[in-house]
């Protein structure tokens, strides 16, 4: 499309019909996916990947460099899937040598003033609230919900289904299907809400709920709550993911909330 009041670089590959509204800047070495939106005062920098159908509101910055004193300059990207929406003043950096890429995936939304670092991959159907920030390094799989203000410390990992409640600071690894709240941030429940959205059965979240009450609720260590879980509960592909999750932890996974007394 013409743009006359839109810088696009020639560099850059945009669909045909692609909307690029004035005063947007795009660099060299992007590519923009069919039925794309990019609102007034977006900035698209160079490694920007952006899918079809995605709408990103003024005042965006999509690739830039990351924040990380040690890159230099390496020719890394940012890939955000198809149908993903990011709201105003959301900031989106590109990846380092450790990934090459940060990644979002398909059916995002991801609200103002989000910001993503370096080196994260986010996986498909996530909803960011306002605010919520996540370091370097950050593994987020697919239907997780961050509530206004969450902040993800570096090298964390969210597991699927998960829901962090607003203003949570995630110094652990949250394991999937959980609801996270509290400080220190805790264990507080499943999100069985948004897994009978997902349509997930009142017999696969009462599943769930025993595996937890196991891990969380019974005064075990978490080796010891592995082993029962693999020896007690019927394998399914949930029980396996939760305990592949909790086995794969670098960072050890957060803990039960007891109340005082």
């Amino acid at each position: 499309m013409n743009q006359p009041l839109a810088y696009v670089h020639p560099g850059a590959k945009i669909a045909k019909n692609v909307v690029i509204e004035p005063f947007t800047t795009i660099h060299n070495n992007v590519v923009i996916g069919e039925g794309t939106w990019i609102g007034s005062n977006v900035t698209i920098m160079e490694g920007a990947r952006i899918g079809k159908n995605c709408n990103i509101f003024p005042g965006a910055v999509i690739s830039a460099i990351p924040q990380d004193k040690k890159f230099n300059d390496e020719d890394t990207v940012t890939e955000i899937g198809d149908n993903t929406t990011i709201r105003e003043c959301v900031t989106i950096n590109r990846g380092t040598t450790d990934r090459m890429k940060t990644k979002i995936g398909s059916n995002c939304w991801i609200m103002a003033y989000c910001h993503i670092a370096h080196d994260c991959i986010v996986g498909d159907n996530c909803i960011f609230s306002n605010n919520s920030t996540l370091a370097g390094h950050i593994n987020v799989g697919d239907y997780v919900v961050l509530a206004g203000m969450a902040a993800v410390q570096q090298f964390c990992s969210i597991g699927n289904h998960a829901f962090v409640t607003g203003g949570s600071l995630v110094r652990k690894d949250v394991p999937p299907f959980v609801k996270a709240a509290r400080e220190p941030l805790s264990y507080v429940g499943i999100n069985s809400i948004g897994l009978r959205r997902r349509g997930f059965s009142t017999d696969k979240i009462r599943e769930i709920q025993n595996i937890y009450r196991i891990l969380y609720q019974q005064n075990y260590n978490n080796s010891q709550a592995v082993a029962i879980i693999e020896a007690e509960m019927e394998a399914t592909p949930e029980r396996d993911e939760i305990l592949q999750f909790i086995k794969n932890s670098q960072r050890g996974i957060m803990k039960g909330y007891f109340s005082a007394g």
